[in-house]
């Protein structure tokens, strides 16, 4: 028999991969944003969490001794703020990783233009600002990653999200764009697909017993993401490990975009398993 290898250590899991690097969080003070600032921070990196919450962006940023920015998406002088005062305060921004989120399910037939403006000024226009400021500040500098979070609705269709999903799956194609515009400047830009997963946006959804199981009969890995594993796959991306990977989406979703998103009906149907089994077990 030959001589075991030794065990490989990863980077990944070893602290100070991001020694020397400075990172702007827009939407970091909250869900899968708030567990990027932590695990970059933890990681070594100068962290800058942005967001219109300004008390809980503060609150955030000094509890991993980062910096807080009132920062509005939709407004672009306001985005090209925040990437000035970043650079201001750290010399440069070598990795953004753009959170911001807003989701409020409608039909098509329900659409109206206000609500449709509404979303697509955060999760289209405001992405597309970030997109640009922070392309050209890293590009000026020497290169960088960006990342931004897109949903796995993007992928798989699912009832009142065409204005939500259609922005996100906009901004994974935009994404590849950009990579291919700013490669050459060493400038890298992915997104991460998260399937639904437990965020205070998302959190009506997991009060209901029945529509955890449900998703989690769709999920071949048979359990519930959670924020940390966003986190983790950021991480990767803009880390070190994930520096010759450009114009990719990553789906951190336990398999689920091999199936599909629970229908009406799945719904129903694992309702009344669901409380066909509580009746049992309290003998009803």
């Amino acid at each position: 028999m030959g001589r075991p290898l030794p065990p490989q250590r990863s980077r990944l899991l070893s602290m100070g991969s991001l020694d020397g690097q400075v990172a702007v969080v827009v939407g970091g003070h909250s869900g899968f944003g708030e567990a990027i600032t932590r695990l970059f921070a933890a990681e070594g990196a100068q962290v800058v969490v942005a967001a219109r919450r300004i008390e809980l962006v503060n609150e955030v940023a000094a509890s991993v001794g980062g910096l807080g920015v009132d920062c509005d998406i939709t407004d672009d002088d306001q985005v090209q703020a925040l990437v000035a005062t970043a650079a201001a305060a750290y010399g440069r921004i070598t990795i953004a990783v753009n959170c911001a989120g807003y989701e409020q399910s409608t039909p098509i037939s329900e659409l109206t233009p206000q609500r449709l403006d509404t979303m697509l000024a955060v999760q289209l226009s405001g992405a597309m600002y970030c997109i640009r400021h922070f392309g050209n500040a890293m590009a000026a500098s020497g290169g960088g990653a960006f990342l931004s979070i897109s949903s796995l609705t993007a992928q798989n269709p699912s009832r009142g999200l065409a204005a939500y999903a259609s922005a996100k799956a906009a901004v994974e194609y935009a994404s590849k764009v950009a990579a291919v515009e700013y490669g050459e400047q060493q400038v890298r830009f992915n997104t991460v697909a998260a399937s639904l997963i437990p965020t205070p946006m998302t959190e009506r959804i997991f009060r209901v017993e029945s529509a955890i199981q449900a998703l989690r009969e769709v999920t071949p890995l048979g359990r519930m993401g959670t924020s940390d594993d966003v986190a983790r796959a950021a991480l990767f991306l803009c880390g070190p490990d994930g520096n010759f990977i450009t114009g990719q989406t990553l789906c951190v979703d336990g398999g689920a975009s091999l199936l599909m998103l629970p229908s009406p009906q799945m719904f129903a149907d694992v309702y009344r398993r669901w409380s066909e089994g509580q009746a049992t077990q309290t003998g009803d």
